[in-house]
C-alpha cells in the first residue's frame, strides 16, 4: 500500500466518517465522481479502484467527512477491444442473464437451469455451424471447385481445384481456430476480474448475498470444457456428414456414433445440475469435463486426417452435403426447447394479481432475443461472405449456389420480428401517450404550482422528460411480443427442411409474389447488417464518449453483473470481484475507527445493496446507505425476481439499522423509487421504517432562470445527485445518525 494510503487509512477519529461514493453506468474518473481536482488513489489497481483527495477536504458542520470514490467502470467494459467484445458476445451474455432470471420457486429450478444450459450449448453450436459455413461450405466446397470464384485470389488458389478432402480437412481449421480464439477469451480475464474473496463468511442467506462469494471459476471451467467439447463434435458431425454422403463406411459410420456420443454426454452433464454446480472441492467433476474435452479434440483430429485420407469419391455440385439438414436440425432443437422452457415457466408462473407480466418469463424472453441476435448474426456473416465471393471476381460470378435454405428463412423470421416489434412499439408509444401525459401534467402542476407566463416552454419540456420516462414500463409488453415473434420466426426455419425458399413458399400458399419477398430478405439482410454495424458504433463511442454510455452501456452493466452459470463465454462478471472489494474495504475502514456512508448511483446502488449483505453485524452497525436513481426495484425487481424482492430490500434496511435514503426523479427513465413512490396525492403502503427511505426530488428544481444566468436550471433525468443540494442534505442526515447510534430497532425519524 502506497504512502498515501497509510495516510488516509490511520485510524480515525472517534466521529470520523468516510463517504465511499461507487458511481453507476457511466465510467466515469474517479475525479468526476469525488468532483475534485486532484485526487489519488488508496488501494486496487487500474480496473477497480479506491481513490480519495490529495490533501484532506469535505468536512461538514458536525467533523470531518473524507470523500473516497470507488470506480469499477473498467471492469465490465475498460478498454476498445472489451467493449467492442461485448458486441460480438452479446447472444452468449443475454443467454447468460436468462438463468439468473428464473422465477423463485424451487420446485422448477433444476428443469430452468437445465433448460437455459441446453439453449446455451445450441448457440455455441451455431457459432460453429456458422463459421464452418463459412469455410467449409462456401470456401472450400463452393468456391474451390469454381475456377472462376479462385480467379485472381491468390489466398485461395493454391486450394482450387485439390481433392474434396484436403479442401475440407484444410479448411477446418478455421472453425478449430474460431473455437479456440473463444476458449482463450474465456480464460483471459486473469486478475482484473478475479473474485476477491470477502473477510467473513458471517454474511445473510438470501440469495443476492451469494454476489461476490461465489467461486464461479470451477463451474466455468466445467461449463468451458463441455461447450469446447460440443463444438469440436459439432465440427466433426458437419466433416462427416458429407463423407457419409458418399461413403458410409464403417469407420465413418464409427467416427459419427462417437461424435454424437459426445454431444450426447455433453447434454447429460448440462441436465445434471447437481453434477455441474457442486462446489470447487469436487475435482471428480473437473477431471470428467476435461476428460470429455480432451476427447473431442483427439475426434477431431482423428476425423480431419479421416476425411483427408478417405479414398471413396466425393459427390460434385451443390451445397457441402449433410450442412443444411444439420443446420436446421439445430433450429428444430432450439424451438423445441424454447416450447419446453415456455411451457415449464408457464405451468408455475406467478399468478397473484399484481404479479408483473414479465414475473417468471423472462428467461424465456431473454433467450428468446439471444437466439434471434445469435441467427442475425450467423445469417449476416455467412450472406456477406457469399455475396463477396460472389461479386468480388474478374467474371462477377462467384459460386454457383447461395447459402443454405434455413438462413434466408432465419433472415426473414428476424426481419419481420423486428419490423411488426416496432410497428407495435410505434402503437403502444400512441395509444399510452395521452395517459403518461396526463400522470406527467398531474405531477408537473404539483411541482410548479404558479408558474409565470414565461416558464411555458420548459414546462412542456419537462412534461415530456416524465412522459418519456415512464416508457420504461411499457417495455415489458414490448419484449414479450419480440421474444414471442423471435420464437416463431426460429420454428420458421424448419420450412427448410422442405426445400423451399420463402419466397416460392409464400408464393405458393399465400398468393405473395416471390419477387417481393426476395426483395424483403435482401432489404432486412442489410438492414440486419446495419443493426450489427450501429452496435459496433455503439461499442466503440461506449469507450469513448462518457455521456454515450451513460446510456448504452446501461445493458452491459445489467448482462455482466451475474456470474457466468450458463455460457462460459459471455462475458465475466465484475460484481465478483468489485462486491468483496467493497466488502473488504468497509470492513477494513470501521476495523480502523471509521464509520462509512456507502453511497451508489444508478447499478453502483445494486453492488452497494449486495455489499451490504456480505457485511458482518459489526460492521454494518457502523455503515449507512444513500442511493439515488437507482434500479433496484424498477428493473431488477422486476427481471429478477429470484434476486431482488421485498424480502431482501427490508434486509438491506435492516442491516444498516435504517440508515438508508433512497433519492429518485420522475424524469428518470431507469432509476426509481425502492418503497414508496411518495408521489402528490399517492398514498403510502408501506409501513414504518421503510416508508422513510425514500425521497423524491422535483426534477428540474425550477423551470424559470434564475438571477445570474442565461438559462433555466437542467432536466437531470438519471444523472448523478452528488452536485444537488439535496444530495448534500441526506448524505449530512445520514452521517449525524451514525455519529449518533440508536437501536437499530428503533424506527428513524420521519
Amino acid at each position: 500500500m502506497s504512502d498515501a494510503s497509510a495516510r488516509w487509512g490511520g485510524p480515525g477519529l472517534p466521529d470520523e466518517v468516510v463517504e465511499l461514493r461507487v458511481h453507476g453506468a457511466a465510467s466515469a474518473s474517479a475525479g468526476q465522481v469525488l468532483d475534485l481536482p486532484r485526487i489519488e488513489q488508496v488501494a486496487g489497481d487500474r480496473s477497480g479502484g479506491f481513490y480519495r483527495a490529495r490533501t484532506p477536504s469535505g468536512t461538514d458542520d458536525g467533523g470531518r467527512v473524507t470523500l473516497e470514490a470507488y470506480r469499477w467502470g473498467d471492469l465490465p467494459a475498460g478498454t476498445m477491444a472489451r467493449t467492442l467484445s461485448l458486441v460480438f458476445l452479446l447472444p452468449f451474455m443475454l443467454v447468460n442473464v436468462a438463468i439468473w432470471m428464473r422465477p423463485a420457486r424451487p420446485g422448477s429450478d433444476p428443469v430452468v437451469r437445465s433448460l437455459c444450459r441446453l439453449l446455451a450449448l445450441s448457440l455455441t453450436a451455431l457459432y460453429v455451424l456458422a463459421v464452418a459455413g463459412v469455410a467449409l461450405d462456401l470456401i472450400a466446397w463452393k468456391c474451390l471447385a469454381s475456377a472462376p470464384c479462385v480467379a485472381g485470389r491468390g489466398w485461395l488458389s493454391w486450394l482450387g481445384g485439390r481433392p474434396a478432402g484436403l479442401r475440407l480437412a484444410v479448411s477446418a481449421l478455421v472453425p478449430a481456430a474460431a473455437i479456440g480464439l473463444l476458449w482463450r477469451a474465456s480464460t483471459r480475464p486473469g486478475r482484473v476480474f478475479e473474485a476477491f474473496r470477502a473477510p467473513e463468511a458471517q454474511v445473510s442467506r438470501h440469495r443476492l448475498s451469494a454476489v461476490g462469494q461465489w467461486d464461479a471459476e470451477p463451474l466455468v471451467g466445467r461449463l468451458r470444457a463441455i461447450h469446447v467439447a460440443a463444438a469440436f463434435a459439432t465440427l466433426d458431425l458437419t466433416l462427416l456428414a458429407a463423407r457419409l454422403s458418399a461413403s458410409a463406411s464403417a469407420g465413418t459410420i464409427t467416427l459419427a456414433v462417437a461424435a454424437g456420443a459426445v454431444l450426447a454426454a455433453c447434454t447429460v452433464l448440462l441436465c445434471t445440475p447437481a453434477l455441474i454446480d457442486r462446489a470447487a472441492t469436487h475435482r471428480r467433476r473437473d477431471r470428467i469435463t476435461r476428460t470429455l474435452r480432451t476427447t473431442a479434440l483427439v475426434l477431431t483430429a482423428v476425423v480431419t486426417a479421416h476425411v483427408l485420407t478417405s479414398p471413396a469419391p466425393w459427390p460434385a455440385g451443390g451445397g457441402l452435403p449433410g450442412y443444411d439438414p444439420i443446420l436446421t436440425g439445430l433450429f428444430v432443437t432450439q424451438t423445441a426447447l424454447l416450447v419446453a422452457l415456455g411451457a415449464v415457466l408457464l405451468w408455475g408462473r406467478d399468478r397473484r394479481p399484481d404479479a408483473m407480466p414479465l414475473f417468471g418469463l423472462g428467461s424465456l424472453v431473454i433467450v428468446a432475443v439471444a437466439i434471434s441476435l445469435a441467427v442475425a448474426y450467423s445469417a449476416e456473416l455467412v450472406y456477406r461472405v457469399a455475396d463477396f465471393l460472389d461479386r468480388d471476381t474478374p467474371t462477377g460470378v462467384g459460386i454457383a449456389s447461395g447459402p443454405p435454405r434455413a438462413y434466408s428463412w432465419a433472415i426473414y423470421g428476424f426481419f419481420r420480428a423486428v419490423l411488426i416489434t416496432a410497428v407495435v412499439a410505434a402503437l403502444v408509444a400512441l395509444l399510452s401517450r395521452r395517459g403518461r401525459g396526463r400522470a406527467a401534467a398531474a405531477i408537473v402542476a404539483h411541482d410548479y404550482p404558479d408558474p409565470p407566463p414565461e416558464a411555458a416552454t420548459r414546462l412542456r419540456q419537462v412534461r415530456k422528460a416524465i412522459a418519456q420516462a415512464r416508457f420504461t414500463e411499457k417495455l415489458i409488453p414490448l419484449a414479450v411480443v419480440y421474444a414471442c415473434l423471435a420464437g416463431i420466426g426460429t420454428a420458421t426455419t424448419t420450412i427448410g427442411l422442405l426445400d423451399l425458399l420463402p419466397g416460392d413458399a409464400l408464393e405458393r400458399y399465400a398468393g405473395v409474389p416471390g419477387d417481393l419477398v426476395t426483395f424483403a430478405i435482401a432489404f432486412g439482410s442489410w438492414v440486419t447488417a446495419a443493426a450489427i454495424l450501429a452496435l459496433v458504433a455503439g461499442g466503440i463511442f461506449a469507450y469513448r464518449t462518457a455521456e454515450f454510455r451513460r446510456h448504452v452501456g446501461v445493458l452491459w452493466d445489467l448482462g455482466t453483473f451475474w456470474p457466468r452459470a450458463a455460457h462460459p463465454f459471455a462475458p465475466p462478471c465484475y460484481a465478483e470481484r468489485a462486491v468483496p472489494e467493497l466488502t473488504r474495504r468497509i470492513t477494513y475502514l470501521v476495523g480502523r475507527g471509521n464509520a462509512v456512508l456507502l453511497t451508489g448511483h444508478s447499478y453502483g446502488s445494486v453492488l452497494a445493496a449486495a455489499t451490504v449483505l456480505q457485511l458482518p453485524p459489526r460492521v454494518s452497525s457502523r455503515v449507512a446507505l444513500l442511493t439515488h436513481a437507482s434500479p433496484l426495484r424498477r428493473v431488477y425487481g422486476r427481471i429478477f425476481p429470484a434476486y431482488i424482492d421485498d424480502d431482501v430490500l427490508h434486509e438491506v434496511g435492516a442491516r444498516v439499522g435504517w440508515r438508508w435514503v433512497n433519492l429518485w426523479r420522475d424524469t428518470d427513465p431507469i432509476g426509481g423509487w425502492i418503497f414508496s413512490a411518495h408521489r402528490p396525492a399517492a398514498q403510502v403502503t408501506v409501513d414504518r421504517p421503510a416508508a422513510t427511505v425514500d425521497r423524491r426530488l422535483r426534477d428540474p428544481t425550477g423551470v424559470v432562470t434564475p438571477p445570474g444566468d442565461s438559462v433555466p436550471p437542467p432536466i437531470q433525468g438519471h444523472r448523478a445527485c452528488e452536485s444537488d443540494q439535496r444530495f448534500v442534505e441526506a448524505a449530512r442526515e445520514l452521517v449525524e445518525r451514525l455519529r449518533t447510534p440508536t437501536d437499530p430497532r428503533r424506527p428513524p425519524a420521519a
